[in-house]
């Protein structure tokens, strides 16, 4: 029976794209509106329309509240991302023990994998492709298309996850793992249990700090963080 829908972000989490991601986002700025500020916009943590919106806010555009608009450059960045993704200097790499932890909650039987990510959907599944990680391991998910704000969506995969658990899942019964701040306290409306890796831009007393039940280094000692998981 399952009993916990576990939700992992992508970048500096899963896997490290070498920039691909943020090279897309600035051409299809630059394909879309012309030259845009960028500078001071952090990307860590936040979603794909957020960060869009960010960026047109800092060049002072008078687009950077247009929903519509935002939209098409996302949806602009996701052939832009694949381009990237497939050009021969791009070297994905996925961090230690992504897979081997995956495996472990498979084994389980009572783990529900999936997703929660600032990437739109399509984003997410080319990066995970690219890095040798079959998107259908995660059985639900909530991403940056769904909404552009990050703590709208750890109740978007729980009620993805309705049908493959019988319940919608609460407290607890929701584990969140991420490398940001953001990822920590996003999940704080449902009650969710924070994990942190420190495999991105925060350290482990970064995450700690923000709320984290548990923060690793890395995911290279599965065995452990499956423990903070269940504990």
């Amino acid at each position: 029976m399952l009993a916990k829908l576990i939700l992992f972000d992508i970048d500096g989490t899963l896997l490290h794209t070498q920039g691909a991601g943020r090279r897309a986002i600035h051409a299809a700025l630059l394909a879309e509106f012309g030259a845009v500020a960028r500078g001071g916009v952090r990307f860590d943590g936040k979603t794909d329309p957020q960060i869009v919106r960010e960026l047109l806010e800092e060049a002072e555009h008078p687009h950077a509240g247009d929903d519509d608009r935002i939209a098409a450059v996302c949806r602009r960045y996701v052939d832009l991302l694949r381009d990237e993704l497939a050009a021969p200097e791009t070297r994905l790499t996925i961090y230690p023990g992504v897979l081997p932890l995956l495996d472990l909650l498979e084994a389980r039987g009572d783990a529900l994998l999936g997703l929660l990510t600032g990437n739109v959907v399509e984003g997410a599944r080319l990066k995970l492709r690219a890095a040798g990680i079959a998107p259908e391991r995660f059985r639900v998910g909530a991403f940056g298309s769904d909404h552009a704000d990050r703590s709208c969506l750890p109740a978007i995969a729980a009620e993805r996850a309705i049908p493959l658990l019988t319940r919608v899942p609460r407290g607890h019964e929701i584990v969140i793992v991420g490398d940001t701040p953001l990822d920590m306290t996003c999940g704080r409306a449902v009650g969710a249990r924070a994990i942190g890796v420190a495999t991105g831009s925060f350290s482990v007393n970064d995450l700690t700090a923000a709320g984290a039940f548990a923060a690793f280094p890395d995911l290279a000692e599965p065995e452990q963080v499956v423990r903070a998981i269940y504990a």
